[in-house]
């Protein structure tokens, strides 16, 4: 067990990364609004989108280099899209995954229930976990923070498995209307995550390699891979079912506000399934929330870092520490004007990571499957069918948001 974990990194990076608002807030509205109506969306997302998620890890362990160096190699074009994408994105997405987290630690820990102040105070936390430690301490913390999140989901999910005496409807639903359509497509955009962490994986995979002295070859960065998606599958259905068995039915419906959102999530789980299991609940909201957090301010700022590098053909000094400060002086700012509507903030999030999707799956399967990664690497016809049948569900989903807007 020890050398499996010891060889496993990258993947549970991603799975850290994807397994926080998509799974929490997202999978568990899911639920609450639609039981188990939204199955199809969780299974039919992650299966459309799991070839573009595992080019990262394919291409970079077999060139040698990230996913955003290919981008370069499609085209200078290619890649100040993917530059001026991120950039219009991260602040975003580490607004809406740090306020979540914010409300959470107020909940768990008390002290203050000022969730800009948790905010900063995480920001913090994390920054000087990246600094101090960098790659090799990322690594390890990780593995923690997911054996600790699923072990307190899987409690939970078997107490409110047990404590449930009604019975499961599976009826798939398609949702009409605009309001429904929007969370379906926000669902979806997060679920398992946004596509930008593929360019994240292959970054994280090199590190992985600098930082071992075994060989993490293509096969094993597969494996690895493979076995952080398959978690955050599994964990989505889990906070799905939560969100069915505990809430759909109640007619409660979740403050925008990020701390009484957190009361809030806290309070129904335990009212259903008894206070003894509130600190299981509190913790795996927490660590949900803490990795998503921590691994999304590592991998923006290195890929800006690395994007800005390739871009303007010139190493900066402290390029990464420069981002990184950025990015969290400006997730801070945004918060201090929005912390009252974290839903809409999610939601915006969510949405521009699902519209951008498209962009992703066709560049990383034109890189993976064209002249710059090695033909033995290349994706089996299998793999390319899916891909195929996988850009053809993010445009067409895409279309049909902005129809019904």
């Amino acid at each position: 067990m020890k050398k499996i974990l010891q060889s496993l990194g990258p993947g549970l990076l991603f799975a850290g990364a994807a397994i926080g608002v998509s799974h929490l807030v997202q999978s568990t509205r899911a639920g609450a609004d639609f039981g188990f109506g939204l199955l199809w969306a969780l299974l039919l997302v992650n299966l459309f989108k799991y070839p573009f998620f595992q080019f990262g890890p394919r291409y970079a362990s077999a060139t040698g280099e990230s996913l955003i160096d290919g981008y370069k190699k499609l085209g200078k074009g290619v890649l100040w899209a993917y530059y001026l994408i991120t950039f219009a994105t991260m602040f975003t997405i580490q607004a809406a995954v740090t306020i979540v987290t914010a409300g959470l630690a107020a909940n768990l820990f008390g002290l203050t229930a000022n969730a800009v102040t948790w905010s900063i105070i995480i920001t913090i936390i994390c920054f000087l976990i990246l600094m101090i430690g960098k790659y090799k301490l990322l690594d390890h913390l990780i593995k923690i923070i997911i054996i600790t999140l699923t072990l307190s989901t899987l409690v939970a999910v078997s107490v409110a498995v047990f404590n449930s005496d009604s019975a499961i409807d599976f009826t798939q639903i398609l949702p009409e209307g605009s309001v429904e359509i929007a969370f379906l497509i926000a669902f979806l955009g997060w679920m398992p995550a946004p596509l930008d962490i593929s360019a994240w994986h292959s970054l994280w995979a090199l590190e992985k390699q600098k930082a071992t002295t075994e060989d993490f070859n293509t096969k094993k960065a597969l494996f690895d891979f493979n076995i952080g998606y398959t978690g955050t599958v599994f964990l989505g259905i889990c906070f799905i079912t939560l969100g069915s068995l505990v809430m759909f039915g109640t007619g409660k419906t979740f403050d925008s506000a990020a701390e009484k959102f957190a009361q809030q999530l806290i309070e129904l789980y335990t009212e259903n399934l008894g206070q003894e299991t509130s600190i299981f609940i509190a913790i795996a909201a927490f660590t949900t929330m803490f990795s998503t957090t921590l691994t999304t301010l590592d991998a923006s700022p290195r890929a800006m870092a690395k994007s800005t590098d390739l871009l303007f053909n010139k190493t900066l000094k402290n390029n990464y520490l420069i981002w990184i400060l950025l990015l969290s002086a400006g997730t801070i700012i945004i918060l201090s004007f929005f912390i009252s509507n974290m839903i809409t903030m999610v939601k915006i999030a969510t949405i521009l990571s699902f519209l951008t999707a498209p962009f992703y799956a066709i560049a990383n399967f034109l890189l993976i499957s064209g002249k710059h990664t090695p033909k033995e690497w290349h994706p089996s016809p299998m793999l390319k069918i899916l891909s195929y049948l996988g850009i053809i569900f993010l445009v067409g989903f895409s279309i049909w948001y902005l129809m019904n807007l």
